[in-house]
């Protein structure tokens, strides 16, 4: 074999495995057909916080004012955002490349496919290896409806040449109410379509409802319930006509209704690796395919799409192949954020998932942030903790409010480890802070107890 491992994707996920690997001495490949450091990286959320940052400066400049400045808030200059974050990422590739060839791998760029099941075929040459992960990723969908082509997707609003002034996005998941955020920040008249009853289906309900509250304090038009039917083009402008009949006329339709896993043209057919019901490919805990040699990862098992998974997965595989220290990832307690302004951030159990199991004990607060007494601006922060009743112990963690990704990172060590409602309790705050309010939540909201209100 010419190596011990070849890696398809050069993602948080094959980038990890691959220098981890070769960091314990395996003959190590990885081919990359794209961008190196994957979508993460060059079209997915490190870019996507820049532009959710570069938002928040024109809120500052106009909450300013209550703490006695004067800032002339002029208008935004998007080129000059986008060449600057266009700078960021070609220097974040870079270093994605150096890591793998200063570990020592192999770096192909190029489309790779299986010839069979030891060989791939990448930039004209043939090569084989006795291990081979799979870590293509995912690729964002577009809906089925007539016209789709004349909408964009997440992968095409980092290179947008000018700022749009009026948009509807499509779909109301961590993509759609993050972009939302931006372009409204940024100044568009910003509407978002989306077919449930609130946003950030899966999340806890009460996130969901502050959610759709702070998206409308924003001033961005909710259409909940309602799906596209069909998009037309009036020379630069937009129609998209929803399934009630309405049409709105804008600059920009924007999809973000989901994605799906990068498994065409990969050659799986020809070598037995099966897909799942999702057609992401099927793994066990051990991120083994149906073929026993073969592995997948990250985005394209479409298990838990996040990054930092992602990247937990490589290293553990590389750890277990080649660094003679079994381990998987566990996909329960993983913290996340949607980068919203103000972000949320949870871990956890949410109320409903945790009440399927017995009866919860919330504890849930809403404030306004100390900033936004003097700012005048209308923003609430809510916190909430779901607390297995019977044990007391922390099963869940929400926050939506300022500097929430940060806050909950903390929080999550304390519910993986288990800490109880008493652990909590008894850790003294950091004051003034809303961080503070986790530890000093005391009254009790509600018990929630499906199976006593079943019986009544």
């Amino acid at each position: 074999m010419d190596f011990d491992l070849f890696v398809i994707g050069g993602g948080s996920a094959g980038v990890r495995c691959a220098r981890i690997s070769a960091g314990h001495g395996a003959r190590v490949a990885i081919a990359e057909e794209r961008h190196w450091g994957g979508t993460c990286v060059n079209i997915g959320c490190v870019p996507k916080k820049l532009l959710v940052q570069a938002g928040e400066y024109g809120g500052w400049a106009e909450d300013a004012a209550g703490f006695g400045w004067t800032i002339h808030k002029g208008p935004h200059d998007w080129g000059k955002l986008i060449a600057a974050k266009d700078r960021e990422i070609t220097r974040l590739e870079g270093i994605y490349r150096k890591l793998l060839t200063g570990a020592g791998a192999t770096v192909f760029d190029g489309h790779a496919t299986f010839v069979d099941a030891h060989t791939i075929e990448v930039a004209g040459k043939r090569v084989t290896a006795d291990k081979i992960v799979i870590a293509t990723g995912g690729h964002p969908d577009r809906l089925a409806i007539p016209g789709a082509e004349l909408a964009i997707v997440s992968d095409d609003a980092f290179y947008l040449k000018t700022m749009p002034r009026h948009v509807v996005i499509i779909g109301s998941g961590y993509i759609g109410v993050e972009f939302a955020g931006i372009f409204r920040a940024l100044g568009a008249e910003v509407h978002m379509v989306y077919r449930q009853p609130l946003p950030l289906r899966g999340f806890d309900q009460d996130i969901r409802d502050a959610m759709a509250e702070t998206l409308s304090g924003q001033g961005i038009v909710l259409h909940p319930q309602l799906l596209p039917a069909r998009l037309d083009a009036d020379g630069e402008q937009r129609i998209l006509t929803l399934n009630d009949g309405q049409k709105l006329v804008t600059d920009l339709v924007f999809f973000a209704t989901g994605r799906h896993a990068n498994v065409d043209g990969l050659g799986l057919e020809r070598i037995g690796v099966k897909l799942n019901a999702k057609n992401a490919i099927k793994v066990d805990a051990q991120l083994r395919t149906t073929q026993p040699h073969i592995y997948a990862m990250g985005d394209v098992t479409d298990r838990l799409n996040l990054t930092p998974v992602a990247t937990a997965e490589g290293h553990a595989l590389a750890d277990t192949l080649f660094g003679s220290n079994a381990r998987d990832v566990p996909l329960w307690n993983i913290p996340s954020a949607v980068f919203t302004t103000p972000p949320v951030g949870t871990v956890g159990l949410t109320e409903e998932q945790a009440c399927a199991l017995g009866p919860v004990d919330i504890y849930l607060t809403r404030f306004t942030p100390m900033r936004h007494a003097l700012s005048g601006r209308e923003r609430k922060t809510m916190m909430k903790l779901v607390v297995d009743k019977a044990t007391q112990k922390v099963v869940g963690a929400h926050m939506l409010g300022e500097d929430a990704a940060e806050i909950i990172q903390g929080i999550a060590i304390a519910v993986v480890m288990g800490a109880t409602k008493a652990d909590f309790d008894r850790t003294i705050g950091i004051h003034p802070t809303a961080a503070e309010e986790f530890v000093t939540l005391r009254t009790r909201t509600r018990t929630t107890d499906l199976a006593k209100q079943a019986a009544e």
